[in-house]
């Protein structure tokens, strides 16, 4: 059987229990909807909250980052994993014990204040969309390189696939898909990976392989430095980010990641604080075994891709060249007309994707109308890296396949996540608390489930059409949360004098001034105004690193403001005093 005909079964089966579990654990009332009826066990939601969190950034762009950035690339991994310790520290258990359904809803109690909850659902949905559009461009990539289908009709497919198991059993039904998901993406993932680090460095275990040594007994990444530095790029091994901004993307990943409201609902679904505490824990076990790997399959996949293409005639490049360039994400033209592939340093392109003509060169290329006048013939979308590594490697079709399908699991898992986050926003925060308190438990459900559809709709249109590559956009959403909901949230936890105002206002002003830097540095406004270039960055502070900035600046606004400002009331201080104190803590012992 060939990649394709594997491709249907292994995505047919997973898709298959997907849907069962969907309509097996179907919601039958609002609070299975947003939080599973509380009853989830720690170990299930454990992998859950995995599944949500390792998104198609993790399993499909993280490693194409760090497989073109380098040593620049791990700030995604400190970044992602450091925000889950904090997470499991300094969040989870305290918004537990609140016990509220949404981080709006713990904003707009704690807060005691409507305007508050309403300024947290437009942060959320903000958030939301930002996350979902990486997530829905991630299951177009899948879809139109394994099934044969455009990008956009890819999309739409994974539209209604998340339409299912997301409007039947909200919350109830995702958490128990995401247990399946996680199984799924993570035997994808780890899979490919044993097989090449076996096939390039005699070892099995990717973390070791990727230190070890090679075929002629040199280091695997002194092999991959060498070949980096002839093409002209920098030592793979090196960076170049300065040392501020390494700390700004960190940090802004860091305290996003605890900011995320799809994540954090994640611990509302356990029946106690304890469990939400080790549920956190056993996340965090489950993550590691991926971001572990994911160093190792950048390097197998850099050094494969060089040594495959590099001064290579297209006449001899294999079929997996021919199938990715089908997609327009991997494209050559022979600039010097000598049939060869020059990858060399510099951008192929004038622009950021490839606009194919109808026709192919002389030499097979398939000739692109916006080459740039560097030498570099090669362009390369870095998504592709993680789903092309099996291929690369030569490996059976089953795994290729495998990979495909964990793809799909991991993109749909946390599109799911945030779409129920988009619904209960607005719902259960703008409907039921603001506008209609009075309306049935019927009524509510109504509502959340024609908001999923409508905010399908539109994560499918950002999908379509998303601003940048999938870890990019990815990392503006965690940014977005960083000057968002962070400091409102850990404020909201260890500052009994935070006010109502001056959580307002720290939030509408760092998410004003993050959404201000996106546009200026990072996305434009099509067609009005053109980001601005590297040079003219604030601090020398990258559009995915200035959530630390504005997190700084809504924090100073926030404490400055609630200082000269009323105190909030007696019962509210007393709330924060109870969430953060254990029952019975302080008491006089008897015994």
């Amino acid at each position: 059987m060939g990649v394709q005909v594997w491709t249907w079964i292994l995505v047919g089966i997973t898709f298959a229990i997907y849907f069962g579990i969907a309509i097996w654990a179907r919601a039958g009332s609002t609070k299975d909807f947003y939080v599973a009826g509380g009853g989830v066990s720690p170990l299930a939601n454990g992998l859950a909250t995995a599944a949500d969190w390792m998104s198609a950034a993790s399993f499909i762009s993280m490693a194409g980052i760090i497989s073109f950035s380098g040593y620049d690339g791990s700030v995604y991994l400190m970044g992602w994993t450091g925000g889950y310790v904090l997470l499991a520290l300094l969040l989870a258990p305290y918004l537990r014990k609140f016990g509220k359904f949404t981080v709006p809803d713990f904003i707009g109690d704690r807060y005691y204040s409507n305007t508050a909850r309403t300024v947290a659902v437009i942060c959320a949905l903000i958030v939301s969309f930002t996350y979902v559009a990486g997530q829905m461009r991630g299951v177009g990539i899948v879809f139109s390189q394994f099934l044969q289908v455009d990008i956009t009709l890819g999309v739409i497919i994974g539209m209604a696939v998340v339409l299912v198991f997301a409007f039947l059993g909200g919350m109830k039904g995702i958490t128990y898909t995401q247990v399946a998901q996680y199984c799924v993406l993570i035997f994808a993932f780890m899979v490919p990976a044993i097989f090449i680090s076996f096939q390039m460095t005699g070892s099995p275990i990717p973390q070791i392989g990727m230190g070890g040594k090679v075929e002629d007994g040199a280091y695997l990444l002194d092999k991959l430095d060498q070949l980096h530095t002839q093409l002209g790029f920098k030592a793979y091994t090196s960076g170049s980010k300065s040392t501020w901004d390494v700390f700004a993307i960190t940090l802004a990943l860091m305290v996003g990641t605890a900011g995320l409201p799809h994540v954090i609902v994640r611990f509302f679904t356990v029946p106690k604080v304890k469990d939400a505490r080790k549920s956190a824990g056993l996340a965090l076990l489950f993550i590691a075994i991926l971001y572990t790997t994911a160093p190792a399959i950048a390097v197998f996949s850099r050094t494969n891709l060089i040594e495959t293409v590099s001064n290579t005639a297209y006449k001899n490049m294999p079929q997996w060249f021919r199938n990715w360039e089908n997609t327009g994400l991997i494209a050559w033209t022979d600039k010097n007309n000598d049939g060869k592939i020059q990858y060399v340093n510099g951008a192929a392109l004038e622009g950021k994707t490839p606009m194919f003509l109808s026709e192919r060169g002389e030499h097979g290329q398939r000739v692109i109308s916006n080459s740039s006048t560097g030498p570099n013939e090669l362009y390369v979308d870095r998504d592709i890296m993680v789903l092309a590594n099996p291929e690369i490697a030569k490996l059976p079709d089953w795994v290729i396949a495998l990979v495909a399908a964990g793809g799909l699991a991991a993109a749909l898992s946390t599109a799911a996540g945030l779409l129920l986050v988009i619904s209960t926003s607005v719902s259960h925060d703008l409907i039921k608390k603001q506008l209609r308190p009075d309306i049935s438990d019927k009524a509510e459900l109504k509502i959340a489930r024609i908001s999923i559809v409508v905010a399908i709709i539109v994560a499918g249109i950002f999908g379509i059409y998303p601003p940048g590559f999938v870890a990019a956009v990815v990392a503006l959403a965690f940014g977005l949360a960083a000057a968002s909901f962070f400091p409102a949230i850990i404020l909201g936890i260890f500052d009994k004098r935070m006010n109502k105002e001056g959580a307002v206002a720290g939030m509408v002003v760092g998410t004003v001034l993050m959404l201000f830097y996106m546009v200026r540095f990072k996305t434009g406004l099509v067609g009005v105004l053109d980001p601005l270039p590297e040079s003219e960055w604030w601090f020398g502070t990258s559009p995915e690193g200035f959530g630390t900035v504005a997190m700084l600046v809504n924090v100073v606004i926030a404490v400055v403001i609630s200082r000269v400002t009323p105190a909030p009331p007696a019962s509210v201080q007393d709330i924060v005093e109870n969430i953060r104190i254990p029952s019975g803590a302080g008491q006089a012992s008897t015994h």
